[in-house]
């Protein structure tokens, strides 16, 4: 079977791609060694592949033994809730790392072995990568530049496949913060199912090999 790294894997989102995927993939689950991350494994039957996309200087060690990739899935994220004024500069510095530096080092790192197979990057982007949202500006900054690697490494490897997905506001413990913050009740009826981004990137990921899937844009009903 090809093979799939999944960053963030132990969060709503990333459990429910490993689930998606672990039928037709192979999988490597990485990030920080965590009780969550390895049920997750368990489940599906995964290996974990221990990283910290917060330290890009650790990245290279990391995959250095990973020769041939198939699919490379950046999930992986972080936010900070807040109006502008109320943000600070670390946040930005934390947000950045990881939504951003994170995944472009671990994309560089691994472009040897994604050419090997003729591979497929895909991004866990957001609605806040298309239109910036009130009280998000670091992590939609952040998404909007993942946004533009994302094309920029589309154009410039052609013998991949490069997919941005942009979701909704989906129903994860990262919503329940903001929803939090918002000063209302949490419904997770109101916004997307994990299974559901989840199923419609393990779609764009299994389409036929002459589909070349750019982006993807769902939202809730």
């Amino acid at each position: 079977m090809p093979t799939a790294m999944i960053t963030g894997a132990a969060g709503g989102l990333g459990s429910a791609l490993a689930e998606a995927l672990a039928p037709t993939h192979t999988l490597l689950l990485a990030g920080r060694p965590s009780d969550r991350l390895d049920a997750v494994a368990a489940r599906s039957g995964a290996t974990t592949w221990p990283l910290d996309l917060a330290d890009p200087d650790s990245i290279a060690a990391a995959v250095e033994t990973i020769d041939e990739l198939d699919v490379l899935i950046h999930n992986a994220g972080v936010s900070y809730p807040g109006r502008v004024a109320e943000s600070h500069v670390d946040e930005w510095r934390a947000t950045m790392a990881v939504n951003l530096i994170g995944a472009v080092a671990l994309t560089l790192e691994l472009l040897p072995a994604l050419r090997s197979t003729g591979g497929h990057v895909v991004f866990i982007n957001s609605g806040s990568g298309l239109r910036a949202s009130p009280s998000l500006a670091s992590y939609s900054a952040s998404k909007f530049a993942l946004r533009s690697f994302a094309d920029s490494l589309r154009a410039d490897e052609p013998s991949l496949r490069v997919t941005s997905v942009h979701p909704g506001r989906i129903a994860t413990p990262m919503q329940e913060d903001l929803v939090a913050y918002e000063g209302r009740p949490y419904d997770p009826a109101e916004f997307l199912s994990p299974q559901t981004v989840a199923k419609v990137t393990a779609d764009a990921i299994n389409a036929p090999r002459d589909a070349h899937i750019h982006e993807v844009i769902v939202r809730p009903r």
